[in-house]
């Protein structure tokens, strides 16, 4: 597990591209085998990749967690991103497969994850945060998400908005969480841009065509920086940072946030023109 802490918009406005790549991306969150953690001190949300191939991978705790078992004080969004695959909690065996949500709450002892198949096997994003109460766990397939399209051609955002956990879905004590999908012709992401000081948020690209890049807009609307960010990199954003992309193709990204609320709306509006 990596830790990351906080950084104040004046370090952001005077860090150079490789210092705002240390901060705010996270390249290897999946590979093949292991479970990887960056725990961010954005509201102390957690960011992981798991990719169990023949053998399941069961999560575990930390030290520096000071907990007896991983859930013990939290809670964790999982969202699927590659072959079908099995996610167990406390002994209950949840089947999910590509762009399905589970959510496993508070004293849940023991998370295992599977794939189907090793050759094709399942790729769990994970997302964890701070939980004071205990909701109990759900699956959201794709199709429970009530998908909502968005958007048009002509300002190249045509997409597919697919929200988990949220106020109005997967109930949680703090995390909401979903994804988008571009559809072919479409780059432009969360355009116009928005901030929410009330919440952290992390992005997870994927389907990111190989050689093609996402460029993520992100630093105060007045002061904007950017990253180019590949296929199942995340992005760590401060609850001040804008959070928009435009890519080189049409991609994927799951959202998550974690703070105040767990209104899907809760955002504060940044008109085009005064970005900067």
């Amino acid at each position: 597990m990596e830790i990351r802490f906080e950084s104040s918009r004046k370090e952001v406005s005077q860090m150079n591209t490789e210092t705002l790549r240390e901060n705010f991306l996270i390249e290897n969150i999946f590979e093949s085998g292991k479970i990887n953690w960056v725990y961010s001190h954005y509201d102390r949300v957690m960011i992981g990749g798991a990719i169990p191939v023949s053998t399941p991978l069961v999560l575990e705790t930390f030290d520096s967690l000071k907990a007896n078992y991983f859930l013990e004080r939290r809670e964790i969004g999982i969202i699927n991103i590659g072959g079908d695959g099995k996610v167990n909690a406390d002994g209950e065996e949840i089947a999910i497969s590509k762009l399905g949500c589970v959510y496993v709450g508070k004293g849940t002892q023991k998370v295992i994850f599977t794939s189907n198949d090793a050759e094709n096997p399942a790729a769990f994003y994970l997302l964890s945060s701070p939980a004071h109460q205990t909701c109990p766990t759900r699956l959201f397939t794709k199709e429970d998400a009530t998908p909502v399209t968005i958007g048009s051609m002509e300002t190249s955002n045509h997409r597919t908005i697919y929200k988990y956990i949220h106020l109005d879905g997967i109930q949680s004590c703090q995390l909401v969480m979903g994804l988008t999908v571009l559809k072919t012709g479409s780059v432009w992401n969360t355009m116009p841009s928005h901030v929410h000081d009330r919440r952290m948020e992390a992005y997870c690209y994927f389907d990111v065509p190989q050689n093609q890049r996402v460029l993520h807009l992100m630093g105060e609307p007045s002061e904007t920086r950017h990253l180019l960010v590949a296929d199942r990199q995340a992005i760590i954003s401060p609850p001040w940072s804008i959070h928009s992309g435009c890519g080189t193709s049409n991609y994927s990204f799951i959202w998550g946030m974690a703070g105040e609320n767990k209104d899907y709306t809760d955002m504060d509006a940044v008109a085009i023109g005064d970005l900067r």
